[in-house]
């Protein structure tokens, strides 16, 4: 069993709903589900399905959402608390490209439950919108406030003339059923296709997931895909983040440009001893050449006064430094190692409760993991 303090169940389950995947809709005709909220009813609306989001993997296999994390044939395989997390929609951005003085949104979330403890509505349940700005650099904009399951609003007015490229990311702990992204009529639009440029991938736990941040394109993953300026696929299950090989046959099928493994959250030395070797052989038996980065956890921002917790991420670091040296004289290659002491920072003001990131925690992180994947890529 994990340490108490080392458990991570402040999202561990969320409630499945099990409909038929929507066709995608003529992006100009309002959808039923959500048409009658009056807020911005007179705009011109573009259903995202009708061009696609980035982040959504398998994108042939039948799914029972369309913006599930994974396919259908998953719910048999994985366990029920990996298929209720994979709901999520963490780790998805659209892209799409326009001249609009106004941009608005309307979607339909999965759970009622809209925030945490730890995490505000807008990082759990809202949609963040970023754009690039003259340089070509993504710059925030604006971001949703949920204050139901019904979202209706506008994101943003008094934009600057001029047609941009945007990215909107969507809800980290929450599903979508439905998303129509809204323009004034005679707004150039065009929704732009995923790319087609091979991912970035990271299957890990919360933190991955996204706890604690305060919007959707905070959380690392998001990050370090604007730095890159590539496609990310975010396999984040809160308290269930734990090398299993189940998740790892859906890994694989994946093919990613670096899978980046970041389980060590949730599970204690001797899980890490027995299952990392065995889902690094699992993903190289099919990816022999794709880059593999292995993550320490990151050690409580208050572990410095808490000698016990302390132990536990030393011991844990142990265990992966000895997995990945076996690994290495077994002749497994392309294998790469992120430290996690200065994962959240040495000031303990990284967290948002010790163990999640908050803002500033998941902007060290990135410093931290950014360099080591791009040496993955060869960048």
């Amino acid at each position: 069993m994990l340490p108490k303090f080392c458990l991570i169940g402040l999202f561990c389950a969320a409630t499945a709903f099990a409909q038929t995947a929507p066709k995608p809709a003529d992006s100009t005709r309002l959808d039923p589900t959500l048409a009658g909220t009056a807020a911005t009813a007179n705009l011109a609306w573009h259903n995202v399905e009708s061009w696609g989001v980035e982040g959504r993997a398998w994108p042939e296999q039948a799914r029972l959402r369309w913006y599930d994390r994974l396919p259908a044939a998953a719910e048999k395989t994985v366990t029920s608390n990996v298929w209720n997390l994979s709901r999520h929609s963490a780790g998805m951005m659209v892209r799409f490209q326009t001249d609009a003085s106004a941009i608005s949104v309307r979607y339909k979330l999965l759970n009622e439950r809209l925030a945490s403890p730890n995490m505000s509505a807008m990082g759990a349940s809202g949609v963040d919108l970023y754009a690039r700005d003259a340089t070509g650099r993504w710059r925030w904009v604006s971001a949703s406030k949920p204050a139901g399951t019904l979202v209706d609003a506008e994101l943003i007015n008094g934009l600057a003339p001029g047609s941009r490229e945007y990215a909107l990311y969507l809800p980290l702990y929450n599903g979508v059923e439905k998303l129509e992204i809204g323009v004034p009529p005679g707004a150039t639009f065009t929704g732009l296709a995923p790319r087609t440029e091979k991912p970035v991938v990271f299957y890990g736990t919360s933190i991955t997931h996204g706890a604690s941040a305060s919007r959707a394109g905070m959380v690392h993953t998001a990050i370090i895909g604007r730095h890159l300026d590539v496609p990310v696929i975010n396999l984040g299950f809160s308290g269930n983040g734990r090398m299993d090989a189940a998740v790892g046959e859906f890994l694989k099928e994946i093919d990613a440009a670096v899978y980046v493994i970041d389980c060590l959250p949730n599970m204690n030395p001797a899980q890490v001893l027995e299952k990392c070797g065995p889902l690094v052989k699992q993903l190289r038996a099919k990816r022999p050449d794709t880059p593999i980065v292995l993550v320490e956890d990151r050690r409580y921002s208050n572990s410095w006064i808490t000698p016990v917790k302390a132990k536990f991420h030393t011991d844990n670091h142990a265990a992966l430094k000895t997995v990945f040296a076996a690994l290495k004289q077994e002749g497994v290659t392309n294998l790469h190692y992120i430290p996690g002491d200065d994962l959240l920072g040495d000031d303990a003001e990284g967290a948002a409760d010790g163990s999640h990131p908050n803002d500033l925690g998941f902007m060290r992180q990135t410093a931290v993991m950014e360099p080591i994947i791009r040496q993955a890529l060869g960048r």
